[in-house]
């Protein structure tokens, strides 16, 4: 069964697995869905359980529909979401009525999840701004996801219940973030009302040769906006790789500014609002 979700029933009918077996090696997730006992939960796990929980007539929707397509940064302790019409309270799971027309919908390793445009939308409608946003970073960056597509679909939902928020929020997508916390930097910058930054900045050395990619920023200006995680500071090679890095670009004319997780949106403000002065 490897770490795959599975119907105990079935797996009982087929003589794959004794009803011993089924007590001793893995654990219910879901009624009469399984997964081996030590199986870590994914997002994508979590997704496959609870479609089989819908006894595979429900489609999958939201951030499970997104942790389908690709996604990454998924909290690996949020609930399945799946339209579903047993939408009987169930830990770990959250049942959504959605109308979900045929071309709105498409297959993932056999089961109906939403496209990733109507995936978008959903998310859009559904969760604060912030944490929606975030999230369709992460699914246009998966997939190929067309802002004008999502448009389109927020037109033919024009009466539903979360589309004006969701409009406003879907300005602020930008697949050029590679973390969540590229996404939170670059909401602090536009919020501020500063100019928006170009994301995803290639830089070339005076031979031609792409050199690095910058997180953010304003290439006509020459200023980059940077957020380091954590394995930024501990791992050695890469803190070497980001010297040279920053000295190269240094060289090359582009005052780059490097966030961590110490900076609040208070400082971000302040010291774009620095490095743009400079730039006066």
């Amino acid at each position: 069964m490897e770490d795959e979700p599975f119907m105990g029933s079935e797996a009982l009918a087929a003589g794959s697995l004794t009803r011993h077996d089924l007590r001793t090696k893995y654990r219910a997730i879901h009624q009469d869905v399984y997964i081996p006992a030590g199986a870590e939960l994914s997002p994508v796990l979590r997704a496959k359980a609870c479609w089989l929980r819908s006894r595979r007539r429900g489609v999958l929707v939201g951030f499970s529909a997104s942790a389908l397509h690709g996604s990454r940064w998924i909290d690996s302790r949020r609930a399945a979401e799946i339209s579903d019409s047993n939408r009987r309270p169930t830990p770990g799971v959250i049942a959504r009525a959605c109308v979900t027309e045929a071309d709105e919908m498409c297959r993932k390793a056999g089961m109906a999840v939403t496209t990733p445009a109507r995936t978008a939308l959903d998310l859009l409608c559904w969760y604060p701004t912030d944490v929606a946003v975030t999230a369709v970073d992460a699914l246009a960056r998966a997939t190929r996801l067309k802002i004008a597509d999502v448009e389109l679909l927020a037109e033919l939902h024009r009466g539903r219940r979360g589309i004006s928020r969701a409009r406003v929020a879907l300005d602020l997508v930008d697949s050029g973030a590679e973390s969540p916390k590229e996404t939170w930097l670059r909401l602090v910058i536009v919020r501020a009302g500063f100019p928006r930054p170009q994301t995803q900045i290639p830089v070339h050395n005076e031979y031609g040769v792409l050199i690095a990619e910058l997180d953010m920023g304003y290439e006509d200006l020459k200023i980059a906006f940077e957020y380091e995680g954590a394995h930024h500071r501990v791992d050695r090679r890469q803190r070497d790789r980001d010297i040279r890095r920053f000295e190269d670009r240094a060289e090359l004319g582009w005052l780059v500014v490097r966030f961590t997780s110490e900076d609040t949106a208070g400082t971000v403000m302040r010291r774009v609002a620095a490095a743009l002065a400079r730039r006066q």
